[in-house]
């Protein structure tokens, strides 16, 4: 997830060299096993002539960063640091300091700490972007919370040059899912670019038939159908995936949002749910209905932090220890358990649609949502279990009622009285695994507010 990482050792002039270079050596095998590219810049000392400090910040100049990590292998003199650090001093830092050991019964240390503790305060005084992290004797390094900043700094790094694409704009005249231009290019990098359904309707009406046609057979191979559905709802669905699909190759996007209930509901009748599906399939990107930037940017920040194609889900209900998350439409393959089935189903005016109807995974999650409130980015974010939910349905569709796509999470890093007093929109981002640590990272980095 991210481009290059930067990596430089230091040490004072009178610590043997050898020494200096073993626990270099060492720390630099442990972040290869993170899987983050690296530059290597080697050991810095405090010679008079900062020979070795401008030797090092070329070998870093040669390589763009997303993050320096400054790794203190003993007590060095801070200006000796600063002489590399100051051509660098755009890039987000990560201050390590590694450790002592044991021979013999008896400690042994070349005061790592001594190092650290001067140098923090200074970088804290010059106003550079950066995260303390050391390790203790005896204990394993602290891989897990450099793992989360390099995420976050690849993260920072990636929205700058970062599309949103968005057919149309504010479904239902809703108010949660706007977004204001200026500050998200300023703040996250992020362009958000609007794109009319008038186009994508006359693209699609243009498409070579030979090309529909594959798009209909690679759906009925790849997804599961749970009633009889002739080809002519496939092929209006395929369409409009092709038509997004060109504008999403023309212009870049890796994130999509459609105008539904207002849009392609109410103009094209067809729910776009199946379009959801397989722009996701054939082009990669994310995908969230409604015109719901903010969600898109959301889940662009999980994206780059964990890798992972984060599905939205919606609030249904709240218990006394859990939460109702659902989706009245579609999840990506990576959130489906087992088949990706669909079902011909009609709710309310809509006489057809192909609903999914998969099976959520479940597991520990991180739920997420970025919101713009008082000229103000803040993040709201909760963990907990995620468990498949007892049967239930939403009022409205055809008997018999379908299982909606769902998930019970019960949070852990809060009540569900404190979370329904911070809950932030009705549509919520959800991420497997705990990457909390990653996204307050991110929310350091950007000037977001975590809450």
């Amino acid at each position: 997830m991210q481009r290059n990482t930067g990596f430089v050792c230091f040490g004072e002039v009178n610590t043997p060299h050898e020494r200096l270079e073993k626990k270099h050596d060492e720390a630099l095998l442990a972040l290869r096993t993170l899987g983050f590219p690296l530059t290597d810049a080697g050991v810095v000392i405090d010679d008079p002539a900062y020979r070795t400090a401008d030797e090092a910040a070329e070998k870093l100049a040669a390589a763009p960063m997303d993050c320096l990590i400054l790794c203190v292998a003993g007590w060095v003199p801070t200006h000796a640091v600063i002489r590399l650090t100051d051509r660098f001093r755009h890039v987000p830092i990560l201050l390590w300091g590694l450790c002592g050991w044991r021979e013999n019964g008896k400690l042994l240390t070349t005061a790592d700490q001594a190092g650290t503790t001067a140098l923090r305060p200074a970088l804290e005084a010059m106003g550079y972007t950066f995260k303390f992290v050391y390790s203790v004797v005896g204990q394993p390094h602290p891989l897990g919370r450099i793992a989360a900043y390099l995420s976050a700094c690849g993260a920072r790094a990636a929205l700058r040059t970062a599309r949103v694409g968005t057919m149309g704009y504010r479904d239902m005249l809703l108010y949660g899912t706007q977004f204001e231009g200026n500050s998200m290019r300023g703040r996250l990098g992020v362009e958000v670019e609007p794109f009319e359904m008038l186009e994508m309707v006359k693209t699609a009406d243009a498409l070579d038939p030979a090309e529909v046609a594959a798009g209909v057979k690679d759906v009925r191979e790849h997804w599961k159908l749970e009633k009889p559905c002739g080809d002519e709802l496939i092929e209006r669905g395929v369409r409009y995936a092709l038509a997004v699909g060109r504008k999403i190759r023309e212009r870049g996007y890796e994130a999509v949002s459609l105008i539904d209930v207002d849009g392609m509901k109410k103009l094209l009748g067809f729910p776009p749910a199946m379009v959801f599906m397989l722009l996701e399939r054939w082009y990669g990107v994310l995908t969230i209905p409604e015109n719901d930037v903010m969600g898109a940017v959301t889940q662009l920040i999980v994206k780059h932090l964990t890798g992972q194609t984060a599905p939205y889900l919606e609030y249904y209900e709240f218990f006394e220890k859990s939460v109702l998350i659902g989706v009245p439409d579609f999840i990506p393959a990576s959130a489906t358990d087992g088949d990706v089935k669909l079902l011909p189903a009609a709710f309310g005016l809509l006489s057809q649609s192909l609903l999914n109807v998969s099976k959520v995974k479940t597991g520990y999650v991180t739920c997420a949502r970025l919101i713009y409130q008082d000229g103000r980015y803040r993040l709201h974010v909760y963990t907990g279990e995620a468990k498949t939910p007892a049967p239930w349905s939403e009022y409205g569709w055809d008997d018999p009622a379908p299982q909606l796509p769902s998930l019970e999470v019960f949070p852990d890093s809060c009540t569900v009285e404190e979370f329904a007093q911070k809950v932030s929109c009705q549509h919520v981002i959800v991420a497997y695994g705990d990457c909390t640590e990653a996204l307050r990272d991110f929310c350091r980095l950007t000037g977001i507010e975590m809450i």
